[in-house]
């Protein structure tokens, strides 16, 4: 609740929440339940999911939540939905998962309770369909520009110009990239914790609690692989660092939207990074 007012102050346009389940280091297992709470505790700044799981909920259940966050706060809610299952065994069969791939039938399904076309109505109806964007990987990205809908992408996607151009050619004008990045302005040992926790969920198969760099620390060579890639992929540095190589992914990926997620364990230099990563775009 205190970043998400921070960063209204500090004028983002956007402030959205994920699905991560049974994750100690993750407080976000229901991604609607946390928009409520930071739409409640905010006036102007969008609130969204990036995002609802599809294979986790029903298409309707999804459209009658939002619908009611959007009820209640009209203009300000955006929903994001994904294609991943629980990050272990354990948890997938907890949500019930299996093999099926049926993203894009209830991709279908979500949008036609969304928009008033299918032939069961959510309610409430709303005089403007929720936004909806599409968190896409390959096959993913298919699928969203062949529906026409914006997507966001991270990771290797960023590296592929032409599934990018493949989604855009797809998409026609309704085209829309949100590109995700771990982004912190500051000191880069601030970003070795998450390194670390990221490197321990691959060995432990759970995402502990950030915590202080521990110059002691011993790492496998499977785990320092991990750190080592996990660190690459971040934005990590003073101003002029962080500025140009934001320069340089928006440049490659003529992105529309940008994506920032930041972690740490000092919540004093979590805030110091959000305001300076406000004001180089000020």
């Amino acid at each position: 609740m205190e970043r998400a007012r921070r960063a209204e102050q500090l004028g983002y346009q956007r402030f959205w929440v994920a699905e991560h389940h049974a994750v100690p280091g993750i407080a976000s297992g229901a991604p609607t339940v946390l928009m409520a709470s930071v739409a409640a505790a905010t006036d102007r700044i969008r609130v969204g999911s990036g995002g609802v799981m599809l294979p986790n909920h029903q298409p309707i259940v999804v459209a009658e939540q939002v619908g009611v966050l959007a009820a209640l706060h009209p203009g300000r809610i955006d929903l994001g939905v994904g294609r991943s299952l629980g990050f272990t065994a354990p948890v997938r069969r907890a949500l019930r998962s299996d093999d099926r791939d049926t993203f894009r039938e209830d991709l279908d399904e979500l949008r036609a309770y969304l928009d008033g076309t299918a032939t069961v109505t959510a309610r409430p109806r709303l005089d403007e369909p929720v936004p909806l964007f599409v968190l896409a990987t390959g096959k993913g990205l298919a699928v969203a520009g062949d529906l026409g809908l914006p997507v966001v992408v991270g990771g290797p996607v960023l590296d592929d110009p032409a599934a990018l151009a493949d989604y855009r050619a797809r998409a026609g004008t309704a085209a829309h990239v949100v590109v995700s990045v771990d982004v912190l302005v500051g000191d880069p040992e601030l970003v070795l914790p998450e390194a670390w926790a990221l490197a321990a969920s691959r060995i432990t198969g759970e995402f502990p609690p950030l915590e202080a760099p521990d110059p002691h620390r011993r790492l496998t060579d499977r785990q320092r692989t991990s750190v080592e890639r996990a660190l690459a992929r971040t934005i990590v540095g003073d101003e002029a660092t962080v500025s140009t190589r934001l320069d340089d992914l928006l440049t490659r990926t003529a992105a529309d939207e940008l994506l920032v997620t930041s972690s740490t364990w000092d919540r004093t230099a979590l805030a110091e990074s959000d305001a300076r990563l406000a004001g180089l775009f000020h």
